[in-house]
């Protein structure tokens, strides 16, 4: 009986009211209730349940969490259970600097972007002449048999005053010390759970961050076993969140990013694991290997704070390296 209460979900009234019908079968079903009816039925149905004495005995005998210090997480299991509790690596510890992080990822932006600009003779193809001073008229070149202005900037089809130059270097350097330092600082950033909640994740209430997983993660081969493992962690809402599409604001839509959606988790595994091929077809979920990570990758936009989600192997490669 001790084990099935420890598997039985602890939620709340307002955590009831803004779930999914599927969310509230499945809790019906693990109270032993009736999961037949219509939303309102089940919903009118959790919240009795919740404020009866019979849940309050439920909550008094569950199991409570261990004890962690300052730079300390838990380890969880494939069923959402602790494991054990670890010791954070040394470069957990940096300090969070954000100008430093922001000036890290528009580096890794402007080394990205494609040089761009006008054909040499846009807006020269045209047959003109100039009538010269003394015509009352402004000395701008007309085309030939017609009195209309062309060619010159401020002229129907003439050529653009200051046009971006092809030729232009939109490349930022970036000392190797100051991009480590970066890379540093916002892996920090994920343990600190302010940060992260203020990026606008969604994790549930006393999980240690960032989230690290038993080695079995890697072994997990397909996206429901992915699903089920996010939804027993508490961190489904943050992948569902990042699923709404929206229309881009502005000339983008045009040009081959009509769409936007918000960064979702950032799975950190090993590069050789079947576990990142069963995460990477959620929506917004990014997934990478530690020799990968960067400020771009830990901060996106530069600002810091993403839910970041390692395996036990990851974190000890991690820790390997110097903060």
């Amino acid at each position: 009986m001790v084990d099935e209460r420890e598997e039985l979900p602890q939620i709340e009234a307002k955590d009831v009211r803004k779930a999914r019908k599927a969310e509230l079968v499945e809790w019906c079903e693990n109270f032993g209730l009736d999961s037949s009816g219509k939303v309102d039925e089940l919903r009118k149905r959790l919240i009795s349940f919740i404020e009866s004495e019979e849940y309050l005995v439920l909550e008094e005998e569950r199991p409570e969490q261990p004890e962690r210090k300052q730079y300390q997480v838990y380890l969880y299991s494939l069923d959402g259970g602790i494991l054990d509790v670890l010791d954070l690596p040394p470069i957990f510890r940096s300090e969070v600097r954000p100008d430093l992080i922001k000036r890290a990822v528009d580096a890794f932006r402007a080394n990205r972007r494609q040089p761009y600009g006008p054909s040499p003779r846009s807006g020269l193809r045209h047959s003109v002449s100039w009538w010269g001073k003394g015509r009352g008229v402004s000395r701008v070149p007309r085309l030939k048999d017609s009195r209309r202005a062309a060619q010159a900037p401020g002229t129907v089809g003439g050529r653009r005053a200051h046009p971006p130059r092809p030729e232009r270097d939109w490349s930022k350097k970036l000392n190797r010390k100051e991009r480590r330092l970066a890379r540093a600082s916002a892996l920090a950033a994920t343990a600190n759970e302010t940060l992260v909640a203020e990026r606008g994740h969604r994790f549930q209430e006393g999980i240690s961050l960032p989230v690290v997983m038993d080695r079995k993660v890697e072994d997990l081969k397909s996206t429901r076993e992915a699903e089920e493992l996010l939804q027993r962690l508490g961190l489904y809402e943050d992948v569902a969140r990042a699923a709404v599409k929206k229309v881009r604001a502005g000339r983008g839509k045009m040009r081959g990013r009509r769409y936007r959606r918000k960064r979702g988790p950032l799975l950190v595994l090993p590069r050789d694991c079947t576990g990142g091929r069963a995460f990477r077809n959620l929506p917004g979920v990014d997934v990478i290997d530690p020799s990968g990570l960067n400020a771009e990758v830990l901060a996106p936009g530069g600002m810091p704070g993403r839910l970041a989600l390692f395996s036990q192997n990851t974190l000890n490669e991690i820790g390997s390296w110097s903060s």
